[in-house]
């Protein structure tokens, strides 16, 4: 049941519209977009944090036009249950499968509450070692214990930028994998290593 598609994110340099006319060309039919993406011109130089109902019926129309669904979204630099309803609401409308976040220890209970009464899961990313609470598996399962709405992105290219073997993390989060980042990396156990294209660098995809 698995889908491939792009993470705008790839494209973090590009407008939306440019952005997705990229994904379209690699025949993408699933993005991933992300709440600091600066939209462009269309959409007034804002971010997908600071948008309004009409800018997001327009991005929904944008990406119906190439056939194309943003089933989730990162989010970043949410604090309160009010910045949290704002990505939900966009999320509904949307229709977004999940949020990919990094929340904090006390959102935890506020976010699950929310991901079941918006039918929107919450899957837990991880950055690497020193960037992020969540660089190991066991942490992002401490997180999802108790809380029925979480599950898991895994991102294979920061697991091995924090030394760790992603076949085995794939293991310990099997059933609760919502999504998963595919990357490839030049070197492993280096969280500056560069990113490579897939099938090239170090990961054994195999």
């Amino acid at each position: 049941g698995w889908k491939t598609g792009v993470a705008l994110y790839s494209f973090n340099r590009f407008s939306f519209v440019d952005a997705l006319a990229k994904a379209d060309s690699a025949g993408a039919k699933i993005v991933e977009g992300f709440s600091f993406h600066k939209l462009g011109k269309e959409f007034n130089d804002s971010s997908m944090s600071a948008i309004s109902d009409v800018d997001i019926n327009k991005m929904k129309q944008m990406s119906e036009n190439k056939n194309i669904k943003m089933q989730s979204m990162y989010v970043a630099g949410a604090k309160t249950p009010e910045d949290w309803k704002y990505y939900f609401e966009m999320a509904k409308k949307l229709e977004m499968h999940y949020l990919v976040c990094e929340p904090e220890r006390e959102q935890w209970d506020m976010l699950d509450s929310l991901a079941g009464l918006y039918k929107i899961k919450i899957a837990i990313h991880e950055h690497a070692k020193g960037k992020s609470k969540y660089w190991h598996p066991d942490s992002v399962l401490a997180a999802i214990k108790g809380h029925p709405n979480f599950g898991a992105c895994a991102d294979l290219g920061h697991w091995v930028r924090s030394g760790l073997d992603p076949v085995d993390c794939l293991k310990k989060l099997q059933g609760h994998l919502l999504g998963v980042h595919l990357k490839d990396l030049d070197e492993s156990n280096n969280i500056n290593a560069n990113d490579v294209t897939v099938g090239k660098g170090v990961i054994d995809y195999p």
